[in-house]
């Protein structure tokens, strides 16, 4: 699933492409994605409208147009946006097609159709954070986001630490790959619990956790299996991965054999002897 460096990647991609343009016509081809497609709504409200910016939120993709009305999008397990000339050959699993007045067509593709396309009326536009994104966390770059944060949402609590970060409700946008690097690079094991981890580790962790996501995003993502950005370049993040699917590898900073442990169901990869 792309996790938040590949989302801000399609976002850092189409944004400066989309703003200013102005939605002509949509079609889709009528099958439903994670939640149903508001394919009738769409034809009603879209035409006509300028996108005025394109904006992420934890794995969301926000289209602003002029009116106010949002267009949300979610890429799922496998959704990948792009835009291509009018005409140009549709792909197998193209699902929605808006066209631009410049010619051009954004498209979402998503084989497994796990993604969704929800649109937020103008009217409740400023309640976005407390309707929509009423139970999402805060972003790791924002200042909401710290040690005394963290401390306060863990006390107390059993939930090993890699699955909180992980929580959504905790942190937007932290999936399995960037919490096992992140936890690796603070030097943190995935299982401790998160209410014994310190304010000076929650301190540690969250500088890793930006550094990581940064570069992660001057990489274009990660790309483990079908991942691609809005201009149809993969990510190459994965060559830099320190633990993450390098179960009996040596650990980059002290050799020994990195180790594979399930947690939640999810893969936790890490180094025994650097991580406590």
């Amino acid at each position: 699933m792309p996790e938040l460096p590949e989302v801000e990647v399609v976002k850092q991609g189409l944004a400066p492409l989309l703003a200013g343009r102005t939605i002509v016509d949509l079609a889709s081809d009528g099958k439903s994605l994670r939640t149903p497609v508001p394919v009738s709504m769409m034809k009603k409200l879209l035409p006509g409208k300028v996108i005025l910016s394109v904006k992420r939120r934890a794995k969301y993709l926000l289209l602003e147009l002029e009116d106010k009305t949002l267009l949300i999008i979610h890429l799922g397990m496998t959704g990948k946006l792009g835009l291509f000339p009018k005409g140009a050959p549709q792909i197998p699993h193209d699902h929605i097609c808006w066209r631009l007045d410049n010619d051009m067509e954004l498209r979402f593709n998503d084989i497994r159709r796990f993604g969704s396309v929800v649109l937020f009326p103008a009217e409740k536009n400023a309640l976005l954070e407390d309707t929509f994104f009423l139970s999402t966390g805060p972003e790791p770059f924002d200042s909401a986001f710290n040690a005394d944060y963290l401390l306060k949402k863990a006390a107390g609590r059993k939930k090993p630490v890699k699955n909180f970060i992980m929580d959504s409700s905790v942190v937007a946008g932290i999936g399995n790959i960037y919490a096992n690097e992140s936890l690796f690079k603070a030097k943190i094991r995935p299982s401790k619990p998160s209410g014994s981890v310190s304010k000076k580790k929650w301190t540690t962790l969250i500088g890793e956790i930006r550094n990581v996501l940064t570069e992660a995003i001057a990489c274009g993502g990660s790309t483990i299996s079908n991942f691609i950005g809005a201009s149809g370049d993969r990510g190459y993040f994965q060559i830099n991965f320190n633990v993450y699917g390098r179960k009996a590898q040596n650990c980059p900073r002290c050799s020994n054999p990195i180790k594979l442990l399930k947690l939640g169901g999810r893969s936790s990869f890490f180094c025994p002897k650097c991580q406590k």
